[in-house]
């Protein structure tokens, strides 16, 4: 059993994870067929699991960075308030007794909701608030839920303090402790359905969490706990959960199901590997999927070893859909088997919002939209995103040149101060604007949507050329003739864009004429051509220093500086302080795409 046993039994004490009494579908219990009676019907069970994923704090259907009920062109809905009255209707349907409800993970970071309630007004504080997700989940009523890579975006602590307020155990059986190699969290959960004249349905829960976690959130967990691969720990678990009598066994992965990984060879495990698991270990019948925010309502993958069909699910993250799985047995032999799995996902978009839940967290809400729309400065021109993937904005150089300031003053006076300063930044949204006049911190919050701190790092002028090489790969090769389309220009092998960097300080063409690797043309620095062997201060966010996106160099090279403020708020410091904001204080033209030396735009 792992380190903390009893606290993990305490909390499944109190969370209800025993003996629920349902009804069976079935006649009474079987019996030997005497001679001339018909034989009697099979004891079967039908139990629903559904499931949520990539919450990413959202409760409302609200868009906080607009100021406005969510909108978006395919008419989704979002919010754990919808996701409310969903499990509602599903439980009265099948009998609440006879369900389960779990969540993938990712749900305590994402916005400013929860950035509030980790930051500005702390739920680690003492007599501090409880936090918004923990009421919201624990009022719906969730079973389990897995841990998801951003849990630990606000560092241990604050996840910690998030696990003592829920009403259910946050899982993960490959989150140990980096030292003993014992689990940190509860591996698993279990519950057992009673039946009326059979025995009990018991089902295990497994969670699963993302390795990457190593790699994105190294400075809070490194020495401290340690992620191994998905599928070994799952090999590790599934057979001692059959082992203690598990009839079922679902597992809840923060993990994608395309079998690839975005950090490259720097850790050894998968970082989407659900259907890898699902292939490989045997003794599971169905997994939640999550963190790749894509909508799966029905995977099937056969087991490699047994030939037995696993069904996988996602449903679309931020609470726009709910997975339903569908899961019969039978009573045969004197033991219960899976007879069938079915999935499918329900749309949030059907539903109206869960009174009882918006009512439930309308202080939380009104808070957090006044502390978004404080006036920080006034901006002498609108600035935008929309043309930013392909075009030099000076909406992203706002970012950069932010970063290069915070650096340039917190190497001030060290044997560093003399390098020269370099910025990375990436166009993380396609509809991020600062409108001229007010500027409030929605309008910054939204252009840095995610909660990245700042990192320093020493790289030479051959590796910066070898980093902007890969990140030029985010382009599609197009001959110098070709008509361009550019919503066919970016995002090339599925790259996302918060994937392509700026690189601010430089200044260079890329073109897409050539083939990935021979893009980066007239690379220079301060109007001469660049210097391989010269070294630069390079100013990072902590998801691209700790590897994330698999850039070459960088995760390997000497870190000279870091710090816990988040970027957002470092933008939000330096807009205060100016007052006014002015692109001719920080916009400049250090990039271009061309073909054949010829610019495109």
């Amino acid at each position: 059993m792992p380190l903390n046993r009893r606290k993990f039994l305490k909390k499944s004490a109190a969370t209800g994870a025993g003996v629920a009494v349902v009804s069976a579908a079935g006649a009474p219990a079987a019996h030997a067929v005497q001679a001339g009676r018909p034989a009697p019907k099979q004891k079967r069970y039908a139990l629903t699991v559904m499931g949520t994923t990539d919450l990413h704090g959202h409760v409302f259907n609200w868009d906080y960075f607009k100021n406005a009920e969510y909108r978006d062109t395919a008419g989704n809905a979002q919010g754990l308030a919808r996701i409310s009255t969903l499990v509602n209707q599903v439980r009265a349907e099948k009998g609440r007794c006879n369900t389960l409800l779990l969540d993938a993970g990712d749900t305590i970071q994402g916005t400013p909701l929860t950035y509030y309630y980790a930051k500005v007004d702390p739920i680690t504080a003492k007599g501090g608030p409880v936090h918004p997700m923990a009421q919201a989940m624990n009022a719906i009523g969730y079973d389990a839920v897995a841990l998801g890579n951003h849990e630990f975006n606000y560092g241990i602590e604050t996840l910690r303090a998030f696990e003592r307020q829920c009403r259910f155990p946050l899982l993960g059986a490959n989150a140990v402790d980096a030292k003993t190699l014992k689990p940190a969290f509860p591996p698993y959960f279990m519950k057992s359905f009673h039946v009326k004249g059979a025995p009990p349905v018991k089902v295990a829960v497994l969670g699963l969490t993302n390795p990457g976690i190593a790699i994105w959130d190294k400075a809070y967990v490194q020495g401290k706990l340690a992620f191994p691969g998905l599928e070994e720990q799952a090999a590790k678990w599934v057979p001692k959960l059959r082992s203690m009598g598990a009839d079922v066994v679902v597992v809840s992965a923060h993990s994608g199901s395309s079998g690839t990984s975005s950090y490259g060879d720097q850790l050894p495990y998968v970082e989407n590997s659900a259907a890898l698991v699902a292939q490989q270990v045997p003794g599971i019948d169905a997994i939640l999927v999550g963190h790749a925010h894509v909508e799966i309502p029905e995977l099937k993958v056969t087991n490699a070893k047994t030939g037995k069909t696993v069904v996988l699910s996602e449903p679309l993250a931020f609470a726009e859909r709910l997975s339903v799985f569908d899961i019969d047995l039978v009573f045969a032999k004197g033991r219960w088997s899976v007879e069938s799995v079915a999935s499918k996902v329900l749309n949030s978009n059907t539903v109206a919002d869960d009174k009882k839940i918006t009512r439930l967290l309308s202080d939380e809400h009104a808070k957090v939209v006044s502390y978004v729309n404080q006036v920080v400065g006034t901006a002498t021109a609108t600035l935008t995103t929309v043309e930013a993937r392909y075009k030099d904005a000076p909406i992203i150089d706002l970012i950069t040149t932010v970063q290069e300031d915070v650096v340039r003053a917190a190497l001030a006076g060290t044997s560093y101060a003399s390098l020269p300063v370099i910025s990375q930044a990436s166009p993380f949204s396609r509809t991020s604007e600062i409108p001229a006049g007010n500027v409030t911190i929605r309008d910054l919050s939204s252009l840095y949507v995610y909660d990245n701190t700042l990192v320093a790092k020493v790289m030479t002028g051959a590796q910066v050329r070898a980093y902007l090489e890969y990140s030029a790969e985010y382009f599609a090769r197009t001959a110098a003739d070709a008509v361009v389309d550019v919503e066919k220009l970016t995002n090339a092998g599925g790259r996302p864009d918060y994937n392509y960097d700026y690189v601010s300080g430089l200044s260079y063409d890329i073109d897409i004429a050539q083939a990935p690797g021979s893009r980066i043309r007239n690379l220079t620095f301060e109007g001469a051509a660049l210097d391989d062997a010269r070294e630069f201060v390079f100013a990072v966010n902590n998801y691209r220093a700790n590897g994330g996106g698999a850039f070459p160099h960088v995760a390997s090279a000497l870190e000279v500086w870091s710090e816990s403020t988040e970027i957002r708020t470092r933008i939000a410091e330096w807009v205060t302080a100016k007052g006014v904001l002015d692109p001719a204080d920080f916009a400049s033209v250090d990039w271009r795409l061309t073909r054949d030396g010829v610019p495109v735009f």
